[in-house]
């Protein structure tokens, strides 16, 4: 948000220079995050000097150019080359001088001593779009003859420089939103700091009277849920023209465009006062009668912006008695608007409700900064005081008179809050006393009334612009933010109590398997758990077990996510685009389901794979990422948790083209695969994706379990063996594996498949596997009969359950 320093002043009176204000407004929690230096012309003419052109001849060496004099007050005059064809001995000019800059529409330049055709050039006479003071280009810039040789071209030009405060501020401070919330703060603050003369005014409203009642406009409120108060009055006779200069540099001053003195004026009141208004030509105001209701939903409605919108059924809107004008305190609409041909204006000030309006302005793609207050909570009575100093400001610039009495409906009758404080309570919460005067001097400084007093406590009436401050430890920071959070004393001693940790926790085993996969070449993603909806209506996802938000930011961002999957799916689209494509991503989250009206949320560990997964170098030949490349670090994953005892089914999953289930202890721990195309092309990603879920904390709890043991280094030697299988295909490694593992539990330390083959040679539906067995005693060196022993035990079961011949 942006503060002009000139425009704080109207209100609060201060010596302190812009760096001193910043800092007490930071201190005092309006972070100030910038202070910028601003002129109402680029540059401030800085270098740009009043002069007198004394002689003036052709150049000798181009007839288009001459050769001028022209004295700016030093002892000796310049001698300026210069091509305009109206420029003249006697006449009173800007100059600009040697290593000032100019700012022109073609581009920024420094004036440099030179010379043009032959002839020394030590300036520049400037026309008025070089000065961005006009657009005319077709001479130089002739001046008034009164004007003073040598004085600055910005006190000529009455050229005015600000100081603009970049205000980080946060969602709840509502009441610092505008200039005068600011010199409140800023005014608490300085009284602390020991300046006692400090002063707030608010401009008066004293001089606000109705002239006649020829122009009444009557208010009927029908949907009082949106709105708790709604105040206008109408001006007639106005006269629709550009703002003054010290209004318009204002409203540039903080980053607005001025528009026209009427809404110039709404403009200026809203960043005065941080109450939004709106004015109506009042001749668009059928029926002379505002209603504010809601529409059908699928009415249609054109703003300011020629866009048609769709309205809700829970849009507020401000109505005549035939259709919409106003999107309420969001957009106006296209017609009903003050242009130049307005005569009449009828002036709105309304409280509306903050989540109705913040409804509708997400919901439209809006972010105005009418909406911007409202949906965060105005002060509703402001509403009056706003009313009358706009129409003072309209009067003044625009003229016209009011023309009926307030029109004020305000079905809700909205109190301050009152809150009770503990001085003891405070003292307990901050960790150090506050003098109890102390405590009321700052109560008083930010207008918070002591209603009563009993013992320490303190009954408190909050002003009803403090919309955010409803509790006791609400009051408490208010009360530390002013005193100064620098001033608490820092103890000397430190407690610590060291609870007894099991260092085998899921956050170890996080940081485990994160060290572990980032070692192998993955990169770790994070990703927002709101996603689109649409991602869980099909795909085997239930779109009635997303958990919807109520408010989102977009629609895009509309559901908590059920999986991991769409969010990594998009970083691997969004890099492929990029030129990105080999990608090996992880990430852990929390997903979310509706189950039975319950909400679950479990964590999840994600991985995908995509692209190549060795690019080509002079060793060898580029690999693809396939399916084995994902199950290779799933595996390593449970090797490296210690997990055993899996059991392995083809993955079910619709979004799945194929793939596996990990199953321990009857529950699904792992589901991995190649990622169905129909999800790849949706999310556009061009190339295959082979994606993982782990149920990350069922898995960490159950490797926190695991005992660790230790085993010395084998003293004997291990034996391998091979067997060649004749296998039906639908026979999975796995299975073999855990076969084997069960017919001999005591010698057989591993197995592996080094070999599969499949085609010519082979009966239909067969297949080849070639099988490594390694054996070892720990207590002695095998002989061969004991190996072929476990070897036969081995092939007898393969044979039993498989159906497997030996090749």
């Amino acid at each position: 948000m942006k503060i002009s320093h000139k425009w704080l002043l109207d209100y609060i009176n201060t010596s302190l220079s812009p760096a001193e204000i910043a800092t007490l407004l930071t201190d005092t929690g309006l972070e100030v995050e910038g202070v910028q230096e601003v002129e109402t012309v680029k540059g401030g003419l800085k270098g740009i000097v009043i002069g007198e052109v004394l002689t003036c001849t052709p150049h000798p060496n181009a007839d288009r150019l001459k050769v001028t004099q022209v004295d700016i007050g030093h002892e000796k005059p310049l001698q300026i080359v210069c091509g305009a064809p109206n420029v003249a001995a006697g006449q009173k000019v800007p100059v600009a001088t040697v290593g000032s800059t100019i700012y022109s529409p073609d581009g920024d330049f420094t004036i440099k001593k030179g010379k043009l055709r032959g002839e020394i050039s030590e300036g520049m006479i400037c026309a008025e779009d070089e000065l961005n003071l006009g657009e005319d280009h077709d001479g130089i810039m002739v001046l008034d003859a009164k004007a003073q040789v040598g004085q600055a071209a910005a006190e000529y030009f009455a050229i005015e420089s600000d100081f603009v405060y970049e205000i980080g501020l946060t969602p709840n401070r509502t009441d610092a939103m505008c200039h005068y919330g600011v010199a409140r703060d800023l005014r608490a603050a300085l009284l602390r700091h020991g300046h006692k003369n400090t002063n707030l005014t608010l401009p008066s409203i004293e001089a606000f009277k109705v002239e006649n009642n020829t122009r009444p406009i009557s208010i009927e409120i029908e949907d009082t849920g949106g709105c708790g108060r709604y105040a206008g009055l109408s001006i007639s006779g106005v006269k629709v023209a550009a703002s003054p200069e010290w209004m318009q540099n204002k409203l540039r001053a903080i980053g607005l465009g001025p528009v026209n003195n009427v809404v110039d004026v709404t403009n200026y009141v809203l960043h005065e006062t941080g109450h939004p208004l709106h004015a109506f030509d009042a001749h668009e105001i059928t029926g002379d009668k505002i209603v504010v209701k809601n529409l059908p939903s699928g009415s249609t409605f054109t703003t300011l912006d020629d866009k048609t919108r769709t309205l809700n059924g829970e849009d507020l809107m401000i109505c005549n008695v035939e259709e919409g004008m106003v999107i309420a305190g969001v957009f106006g609409g296209k017609r009903s608007g003050v242009s130049e041909k307005t005569t009449d204006v009828f002036l709105e000030a309304a409280y509306f409700n903050p989540v109705r309006i913040r409804k509708t302005a997400k919901r439209h793609g809006l972010n105005t900064d009418a909406s911007f207050r409202y949906e965060r909570g105005v002060d509703p009575e402001m509403t009056l005081y706003a009313l009358k100093r706009a129409a003072l400001l309209i009067q003044e610039l625009a003229g016209g008179e009011v023309s009926m009495d307030i029109a004020d409906e305000h079905p809700v009758n909205m109190q301050p809050s009152v809150v009770e404080l503990s001085l003891h309570r405070m003292e307990q919460l901050i960790g150090q006393a506050i003098e109890e005067e102390m405590v009321l001097d700052i109560l008083r400084w930010l207008e918070i009334k002591v209603l009563s007093k009993n013992g320490d406590r303190l009954n408190l009436e909050i002003p009803t612009y403090r919309v955010d401050v409803t509790r006791e430890a609400d009051v408490i920071e208010e009360i530390l933010r002013i005193y100064g959070f620098n001033n608490i004393e820092t103890g000397t001693k430190m407690q610590v109590s060291i609870a007894p940790h099991d260092v085998r926790d899921e956050a170890a085993y996080k940081e485990l398997i994160s060290e572990a996969l980032s070692a192998r070449g993955y990169h770790e993603i994070m990703n927002n758990s709101l996603v689109k909806g649409d991602y869980f209506t099909t795909h085997g996802f239930n779109a009635e077990e997303s958990i919807e938000i109520l408010n989102p930011l977009s629609q895009d961002l509309s559901v908590l996510r059920q999986s991991l999957l769409f969010g990594g799916l998009e970083t691997v689209a969004r890099n492929a685009n990029r030129q990105r494509p080999d990608l090996k991503l992880y990430e852990y989250g929390h997903a979310y389901q509706k189950t039975g009206g319950e909400y679950r949320q479990y964590s999840t560990l994600s991985l995908w794979v995509s692209g190549m997964e060795r690019g080509e170098n002079w060793r060898e030949s580029s690999l693809p990422s396939d399916f084995y490349t994902l199950k290779k670090e799933v595996d390593f994953i449970l090797n490296r948790m210690e997990i055993k005892g899996t059991q392995t089914e083809e993955s079910t999953a619709a979004y799945l083209d194929f793939g596996l289930a990990y199953l321990l202890n009857n529950r699904k721990v792992v589901e991995f695969g190649k990622v169905a195309p129909s999800v790849t092309k949706q999310l556009e990603c061009k190339s295959d994706v082979f994606y993982a879920q782990l149920d990350w904390h069922y898995l960490a709890a159950k490797a926190k379990k695991q005992k660790v043991t230790f085993t010395e280094l084998p003293k004997y030697p291990e034996v391998r063996r091979d067997l060649a299988l004749l296998l039906d295909k639908g026979v999975a490694y796995r299975d073999l594996e855990m076969a084997a593992h069960k017919a001999e539990r005591k010698l057989l330390k591993g197995v592996n498949l080094f070999d599969v083959y499949e085609g010519k040679n082979l009966a239909e539906g067969k297949k080849s596997y070639a099988l490594s067995f390694v054996l070892a005693d720990p207590n002695g060196t095998l002989h061969d009969k004991q190996v072929d022993r476990v070897m036969d035990k081995i092939l007898h079961s393969f044979k039993a359950q498989f159906n497997a011949e030996l090749r």
